[in-house]
Formats: C-alpha cells, sequence, structure tokens
C-alpha cells in the first residue's frame, strides 16, 4: 500500500490544499458547540452579559462598589470609569446618551472606559464588589440577622436602612471588619455561582439605569447565531471542496495505476503472462483499482480530518469540564474493541473476496467466450451450475462480510446514546452542585460526540484497508513482475550485408521451472527470396520455435540472429519492425478493415492497402461488402469468419511490407483453392523477402526452399519436398498421412 501511496509525490499541490481547507473545516466544527454553550449561558441565563463588569453603572452604586474595595482596586475602577452628567454632556452627545441610558435625566452614570490590558483585572475586582454588595443589599434570612446583631446597639432610625447603607455610616474599622466576614463567607461558593449573582446584579443595574436588557439579551443570540451560520457555511464550502479535491487526486492514482498495470502487461513476454489469467488481470485492472481509489478518497477525507477533531474535541473538553473526560476514555476503549473484534473476523474474508472474483470473472469469460461449444454439447445446465457455484460463493462471503458490518453501526448508536446519557447523568449533579452550567454540558456532549465520530471514522477506514491493501498487492504484484526480456542498455545496429537472414544457431529452450528443454539443437537459416517451412508432429515445438523469433521467449541456449545481430543485441521495437508476424489464430480489433489492414503500418496508402488485400485473396469478400474497407469489425472480429479473418490477418502483414514474413499455421482455415492461390501470389509479390511457415498439411510447405521437420523439439529432417520423402521417415509418415503415394508423386 505504501508504494501505492508514494504515487501521490505527483499530487503534493492539491494534498497540501485539501490539508488547509481539512484544518478550516475542524476549526469551524470544533467552534460550533462553543457558541451553542455561549447561546444557552450567555445569551439565555445570562441576558447576553457576559461577564460581571458594567458597562454603565449609578453614581450612587459605584460608591458601594468603592466602599467595598482596597485603595489600589478603587483607583484603578475610579479611572476605568468617566462621568457622564447633565453638566458634563451637553448638545447631540447627552440626547445620544440619554437615549442609551434614561437614568441620566435624574441621576449621574459612569461609564467604563478602559483599555483591554487591564480587562481581565477589572472584571474580577467588580465581579467582587457587585457580589459582595449585592450580598448585603439582599433580604436573605443570614443578611437580616446579621442586620439585626449591628442595629442592636445602635439607634433607632438606623434600623430602616439597608445594611449596606448602615456599614457606610459606620467607623471604617467595624465595616472593614464585617465586609471580610460577609466576604470569607461568599469565598466557599462555587466560581459559576458567585459568577451568576455578580451577572445578575450587573443586569439589574442595566435594568435601573433604564437600558433595554431584552433587546442586549437578543442582539447577542442573534449575533452568535449568524457567526453560527457563518461557520457552518465555511465548513461546507471546505467539506465540497475537499470531496471534489480528494475525487480528482484518487481518479489521478487511479489513472496512473491503470497506465502502469497496462504498460507493464504490454511489456509481457509469454513467459509473464503465464503467471497471471487473463480474468485475474481485468480484475485487478478494474476492481481492485476501483477499490484502492473509492478508499483512498475516504483516506484523505478522514484519516487527515479525524486526527484534527479528536485532538481538538480533547482539547476543548478539557477546558470544558475534566470530571467527566472518563467517559470519553471508556467510549474510546469500547469503540477500539468492538472494531478490533470485527477487523480480525471481517479481514480473512476481504482476502478471500477478491479472489473469488476473480474466479467468478474467469468463470464468466469461459461461459461467454465457448458459448456455442457449450450450446453443441448442450452442456448449458452444467455451465450454469458451474456459475452459480463461484456467484454462490462470493455472494455467501459479501454476506457474511456485510452481515458482521451491519453489527457496527447499532453498537456505535448504542455507545454513543450510552455515553449521552452518562454525560447528562454526570453532569447533571455538577450543574445542580453549581460546578457546571447548562450550556457546557450541551458543549460537552457534541464535543463527546465529535470525539466518538473521529474514532469511528478512523475505525472505518480501518476495515476499508485490509481489502484494500488486498488489492494493492494484487496491483503491485503485476507492477513489480520482472520482466524475463529486456532491452539492453546499449543496442547493436543491424548488417546490411545480412538483411533478411534468420539464423538459428545451436537454439535450445525450456519453459520456467520446466526440468526439460521443449526444444533443443536447432541450427538452420531461413534466406531472402526463399521459403522456409517448418513441420512437425502435434507438441513438436513448432509454433515455440517461431515465437522466439520476435522474443515472445528467449532462447535458453544458442542465439538466434536477424540481418546478423543476436536480437537479444537490438530493441524490441527494432526487431519487430522488421517481422510481419500472423498468429495460428486470426486477430482482429474493433473498427473497420481498412484500420486492422493499416495496424502495421499507420502511413500506409491506399494502394498498399489493396495490393496487400490482393495478395491475402481478401479483395472479394472485402469488395462484396457494401461499405467496403470502411466495413466495421466488431470486437474480435466476430462478424467475419474464420477464414476471412485469417486472411485479413495475413493482409495486415503484407500491408507492413515486413523484411521477414512469419506465418505461424496462418493457412489453416483456408480452403485448398485460396491456399494455393495464395502462396502462388506470395511467391510472385513478396518473393525477394523471408517467408518462414509453420504448417501442418504438407500441400502448403511442398514448394517450399527449406522445409525443417521437428520431433519431440529437435530437427530430424533438413531439404526440400522431395529430398525429405527420400531420407526422412517423420516427413515420410506426415507425407503419406495426408497425401497418397499417386498424389505425393504427382506433386
Amino acid at each position: 500500500m505504501l508504494k501505492i501511496v508514494k504515487l501521490l509525490k505527483t499530487s503534493i499541490g492539491p494534498l497540501i490544499i485539501v490539508v488547509a481547507l481539512l484544518g478550516l473545516q475542524a476549526f469551524c466544527d470544533l467552534s460550533l458547540p462553543s457558541y451553542t454553550s455561549d447561546i444557552v449561558n450567555v445569551g439565555i441565563q445570562q441576558g447576553g452579559i457576559k461577564d460581571p463588569l458594567p458597562k454603565a453603572v449609578r453614581e450612587n452604586q459605584l460608591n458601594n462598589l468603592l466602599f467595598t474595595m482596597d485603595e489600589s482596586s478603587k483607583a484603578l475602577v475610579q479611572s476605568s470609569y468617566k462621568l457622564i452628567s447633565k453638566d458634563s454632556v451637553s448638545g447631540d452627545d447627552y440626547k445620544d446618551y440619554l437615549k442609551q441610558y434614561p437614568a441620566l435625566a435624574d441621576e449621574n452614570i459612569y461609564v467604563l472606559d478602559s483599555d483591554k490590558d487591564n480587562q481581565e483585572q477589572l472584571t474580577d475586582i467588580m465581579g467582587k464588589a457587585l457580589l459582595l454588595v449585592g450580598t448585603l443589599s439582599s433580604d436573605s434570612d443570614q443578611i437580616k440577622d446579621l442586620k439585626k446583631q449591628i442595629t442592636a446597639n445602635l439607634p433607632k432610625e438606623m434600623a430602616s436602612l439597608s445594611l449596606m447603607e448602615i456599614l457606610t455610616k459606620m467607623p471604617p474599622e467595624q465595616s472593614k471588619d464585617i465586609l471580610t466576614s460577609v466576604e470569607e463567607n461568599l469565598t466557599e461558593m462555587p466560581e459559576i455561582v458567585t459568577g451568576q449573582v455578580g451577572i445578575a446584579a450587573v443586569k439589574a443595574e442595566y435594568e435601573a439605569i433604564g437600558m433595554d436588557t431584552g433587546k442586549l439579551q437578543t442582539n447577542y443570540i442573534f449575533l452568535a447565531g449568524f457567526k453560527m451560520l457563518g461557520l457552518a457555511l465555511l465548513a461546507m464550502i471546505s467539506t465540497i471542496l475537499v470531496g471534489f479535491l480528494a475525487s480528482r487526486i484518487a481518479a489521478g492514482l487511479g489513472r496512473d495505476l491503470r497506465s502502469k498495470v497496462f504498460k507493464k502487461v504490454v511489456s509481457f513476454s509469454n513467459s509473464e503472462f503465464d503467471k497471471f489469467s487473463t480474468a485475474s488481470l481485468i480484475t485487478r485492472s478494474t476492481n481492485d483499482i476501483q477499490q484502492i481509489q473509492m478508499t483512498l478518497v475516504f483516506l484523505i477525507r478522514i484519516v487527515i480530518y479525524a486526527p484534527i477533531l479528536a485532538i481538538g474535541g480533547i482539547v476543548k473538553v478539557l477546558n470544558t469540564n475534566v470530571s467527566m473526560t472518563w467517559i470519553i476514555a471508556l467510549a474510546v476503549f469500547l469503540i477500539l474493541c468492538l472494531v478490533g473484534t470485527l477487523f480480525g473476523v471481517a479481514m480473512p474474508k476481504f482476502k478471500l473476496m477478491q479472489k473469488l472474483i476473480d474466479r467468478l470473472n474467469l468463470v464468466t469469460r469461459e461461459i461467454l467466450t465457448g458459448l456455442s461449444v457449450i450450446r453443441a454439447f448442450h452442456k448449458e445446465n452444467q455451465e450454469e451450475k458451474r456459475f452459480d457455484n463461484a456467484n454462490q460463493d462470493l455472494t455467501k462471503t459479501s454476506l457474511f462480510v456485510n452481515r458482521i458490518m451491519t453489527f457496527m453501526m447499532p453498537i456505535m448508536m448504542f455507545i454513543m446514546n450510552g455515553v449521552a446519557v452518562l454525560i447528562v447523568w454526570s453532569g447533571g449533579h455538577s450543574i445542580d452542585a453549581g460546578n457546571m452550567q447548562v450550556g457546557d454540558l450541551m458543549a460537552f456532549i457534541q464535543y463527546t460526540m465529535q470525539i466518538i465520530m473521529s474514532f469511528l471514522m478512523l475505525s472505518m477506514i480501518s476495515i476499508m484497508l485490509p481489502r484494500s491493501s488486498v488489492s494493492a498487492g494484487r496491483i503491485m504484484e503485476v507492477i513489480d513482475t520482472d520482466l524475463t526480456i529486456h532491452d539492453p542498455e546499449k543496442t547493436a545496429a543491424f548488417l546490411n550485408d545480412r538483411k533478411g537472414y534468420v539464423e538459428f544457431d545451436n537454439v535450445s529452450f525450456r519453459y520456467p521451472k520446466a526440468e526439460d528443454d521443449v526444444l533443443s539443437g536447432i541450427t538452420f537459416t531461413a534466406k531472402p527470396g526463399e521459403t522456409t517451412a517448418i513441420i512437425g508432429s502435434t507438441g513438436s515445438g513448432k509454433s515455440t520455435l517461431i515465437q522466439l523469433i520476435p522474443r515472445f521467449f528467449d532462447v535458453t541456449g544458442g542465439s538466434i540472429k536477424v540481418d546478423g545481430v543476436d536480437i537479444r543485441e537490438v530493441s524490441q521495437h527494432d526487431l519487430r519492425d522488421k517481422l510481419g508476424y500472423v498468429p495460428q489464430k486470426g486477430v482482429l480489433f474493433s473498427g473497420t478493415i481498412d484500420s486492422n489492414l493499416r495496424y502495421g503500418k499507420q502511413d500506409a496508402t491506399s494502394e498498399e492497402v489493396c495490393r496487400a488485400a490482393r495478395i491475402a485473396q481478401a479483395v472479394e469478400f472485402i469488395e462484396e461488402k457494401p461499405e467496403k474497407y470502411e466495413t466495421s469489425i466488431s470486437q474480435g472480429g466476430s462478424n467475419v469468419s474464420g477464414g476471412q479473418k485469417q486472411r485479413l490477418s495475413i493482409a495486415r502483414a503484407i500491408a507492413k511490407d515486413p523484411e521477414v514474413y512469419i506465418f505461424d499455421d496462418s493457412f489453416s482455415a483456408l480452403d485448398y483453392k485460396t491456399d494455393v492461390a495464395l502462396r502462388k501470389t506470395l511467391k510472385e509479390e513478396i518473393g525477394e523477402s523471408t517467408v518462414i511457415i509453420v504448417a501442418q498439411r504438407i500441400s502448403t510447405i511442398i514448394h517450399a526452399e527449406q522445409i525443417i521437420v521437428l520431433d519431440e523439439g529437435r530437427i530430424v529432417g533438413r531439404g526440400t519436398h522431395k529430398e525429405l520423402l527420400d531420407n526422412c521417415e517423420v516427413y515420410n509418415q506426415i507425407a503419406l498421412s495426408q497425401l497418397s503415394k499417386e498424389e505425393l508423386a504427382h506433386e
């Protein structure tokens, strides 16, 4: 899998953009719970007031607050608030202030005018003062008892005053002691409770000033809501862009992998093709690459995003409430246990699925290819059972994997809902004890769900990876296959004085991992202007021998020379450019007759194409077709007969006008009359070229200048037809099996 990931180096730019966008998306997603908490805590519970620092305060209230402070705190507060009164402000400014602070008509107002450096310190000072003044001004039982104790020794007219007013009239030493004792009692209260009391005091002060606290609350909630909408919109845009870029990156990787696999397969020799079935190569080029492409999209979108979300969520949770982190740890542990179990059960099945897909493709391809044979032997039921077996095996494995996977989501939902219940239960106690606010509980639940979802996403990827790893291994198996046939680092030049010569010098060949040679001691020379024929019984090595010339296999002993140069010392392209090869089974490509005939020489003229068709005895049936040379050829040439397909294959080689023609039993589908006419025309038209023919029929090679007789991979006879009849027993047996003595004598 790592080797495939390395192919992404061409997509570094888009990947960097994706990482940036995922970071932005995570930031937006992690910010939303904070705004939810603020709307509940500040917007709803606190009336839009963030902290116990009033932006405006009446003069008499400020004096009460200053009374509870030490000298340094007094100095800071007095320097942070400026006086607004009828005398200090006039004209339009006064009207504006009056609209904002209606109580200004009756009394002086102090407005906050502080820089940001001392904001936190000022908030702490004013919060404590507001809490203390608010407590002393309240009607609680404790304050009433304290007031009774203080006024017991004071004049009766003092009893009608509030405790705060009484303290301001008492000697400083006595009032300070009382303030200190009250403050010590307040320090035992939870911080959240004291903060809420301070904010309630600020709200009461705003109402006393005449400010519209309802509007203040509404503005805060709407502003926070608009910010959330903006973040959600930004996250949506990031998600869309990430999906677009991830799909392009994955599609690019799929394109590169298909290209690499195709180029590698095209460069395979027959030895490499023997390692992989055609069905397997098709599966690797389609299904396996598609699997990797799909997984890569998830990898890009999740593997980068999930850790950012998880780490960010954990940080946010620790800032919200540390006491409930054990719930998150428990949830993550349960998820990892679940995924580990599913992973262990499903992974072997993922490996098996790819092999079963190969098997299904193989069976399907064999049945469709051999459909006419199946019908001829009335084996439809048997083949249907074979297909059903392969189909059922894949279906059972897929169902098993899918059933295992279906357990994941319900169990995940159970864990997530259970975690939510635990958080509410534990958080409810914290709220009751005054250690937590409702908004913080809501934010904690959202952050916990984000953390759990992050691990869930990573778990889903960990389940997808095994199957993709199997696919990646299968693809790399093709790409990393060592080629047995290579071009030399320095290529040799063909010799002009040996042009057209094909020389076998003590050639031997054995298939990879085979114990015995298929060919041994093969020595002969095919000369230009002559026809060299190769004949022998079935399995004698005829086709293998001529497949050595274009280097479909490489010799294991001896050497083959073309134009006086060992074929292993020249490039495969240059070598094959000199050859016109016609396989035993005619192969045509989808297109037209013209495009097939030009396959070996794209720039061939119309005259050259017509000449090739005429030599191959294909003109007659081509001219009979309405579109002639523009007649469409379907896939595999299924819309032409076997003989027509073979003649078009021969014409394709002739149109290339090579130095050496190789016919691998290419006349077997031709009738005797066409065979004779074709060989006669070949002799007349390409008589200067080297012709090598593999044949089964004696009549096809009877006039060849040189006939090579093979038997069990060895040359047992060499000469003309007449010479071999006299001195080669194997050739004599082949000839007599096809023609009578009278026919042989006549020939």
